[in-house]
């Protein structure tokens, strides 16, 4: 998931006008406080971590972990493959395939931390001073003795289907995200970690962009960081324009073409869900049938579909086909891939098929796993990356009830 954070200084606009935004591109930006003066802009930039391999079969298995709790079982052949990708220690990929991986810096009881931004979920956790350094070692940590307000008796404990988690107590102290600040945040320390969030030593935890009901502490659950701090801004809401294989570079100037498109949101699970409607394959925009329940979600990577709409997708793909061995349709990789178009809330938004192949198989980079799967076992469909980094996106609660925007970049 890829973000730069950026801030925007209170507009001088009417109440129900659509926000004016001024974006960096691969951004998450949130309106800025009012009590900024003489600014109307400012940024953190990305951190570049590094190439990192992919596994088409791990990524699924992640998902279907993360929304274990909503009902998603991963379907036998998916769990198989995730177990044998995880059992060969990586999946072979060309470096040509690979991927940049970027990260934000946030700063953690003043301690500078590159964190994930992740709207499919509620927690701030990180690596802290409290986690072992034989499960540490690597990271930049927080350290809660400095500045820290222990919460007696608060714990956390998430925990993944691949056999990964992490557990820990929690404190509040003060986040600072691109030069907003919560006084008093949640900050959940880990005590533990799994080896799988050990290896990964760029990143130092995470931070969770969905609604605070599904936060994960008890006794009592806390709130996200847009949660402490969106009284304070000019607008609710923030904005993320992701890229493919591109870090975020700060510019003064607005980052979508036309008109945002706003579609209502459903919270009662806890996600920025949505619906849905027609999707055509190609280059004609005109749509049929009706995708329905989704989420926007920037901590997935892939696009999770209904059954009929990837199957008619991997149609229009000369040679794709399902891989039991792989849980989910693969194609050459020298395959051209159609376009793929969505109807939301009347506009249509288009998918590059380009960045619907999501990385090699085998060592020989002949066949590739496809970005867009069936969402079987899930119970919606999930606008991962693959759909984010097409599109500019608002996660928006200035009116009565929450929405989504989407533009064209």
């Amino acid at each position: 998931m890829d973000f730069l954070i950026q801030s925007k200084a209170q507009q001088q606009e009417s109440p129900n006008a659509p926000p004016v935004l001024a974006m960096a591109s691969a951004t998450l930006s949130l309106a800025a406080p009012y009590e900024i003066v003489g600014r109307s802009t400012f940024s953190v930039e990305q951190v570049a971590a590094g190439k990192v391999l992919k596994s088409g079969p791990i990524a699924m298995m992640n998902t279907y972990a993360k929304y274990a709790k909503v009902g998603a079982v991963a379907p036998a052949d998916v769990t198989s493959a995730a177990a044998a990708a995880v059992q060969s220690g990586q999946v072979a990929a060309n470096p040509e395939a690979y991927d940049e991986s970027y990260l934000c810096p946030v700063s953690v009881g003043g301690q500078t931390l590159n964190l994930d931004f992740d709207t499919g979920s509620a927690d701030l956790w990180v690596f802290s001073t409290l986690t072992p350094s034989s499960e540490s070692t690597g990271h930049a940590k927080y350290n809660p003795s400095t500045s820290g307000k222990v919460k007696s008796g608060y714990t956390w404990d998430i925990s993944y289907g691949d056999g990964s988690g992490a557990s820990g107590t929690v404190y509040a102290d003060k986040v600072v995200v691109g030069g907003v600040t919560a006084t008093s945040q949640a900050v959940e320390a880990a005590t533990s970690v799994s080896s799988q969030f050990t290896q990964d030593t760029d990143n130092d935890g995470l931070l969770g962009l969905a609604f605070s009901s599904i936060n994960t502490v008890e006794p009592v659950q806390q709130t996200t960081f847009f949660d402490t701090v969106k009284s304070t801004l000019a607008k609710q809401l923030f904005t993320a324009d992701l890229k493919k294989g591109a870090a975020g570079a700060y510019i003064d100037t607005s980052k979508y073409v036309g008109s945002i498109t706003y579609v209502p949101v459903t919270t009662s699970n806890g996600f920025w869900e949505f619906t849905a409607s027609g999707y055509s394959v190609g280059t004609s925009k005109t749509t049929s049938g009706s995708i329905g329940d989704s989420i926007a979600d920037t901590g997935t990577t892939l696009l999770y579909l209904p059954t009929a709409t990837v199957q008619a997708y991997y149609k229009q793909v000369s040679g794709a086909s399902y891989n039991n061995a792989q849980g989910g349709y693969i194609f050459s990789c020298s395959a051209t891939l159609p376009a793929f178009n969505v109807a939301i809330g009347g506009a249509v938004y288009t998918v590059p098929g380009s960045y619907i192949n999501y990385a090699p198989i085998n060592s020989a980079g002949t066949q590739c796993f496809g970005g867009i799967q069936e969402n079987t076992g899930i119970g919606f469909s999930i606008f991962g990356d693959i759909f984010l980094k097409s599109v500019f996106a608002v996660f928006d609660e200035t009116t009565s009830s929450p929405r989504l925007g989407f533009a064209e970049q």
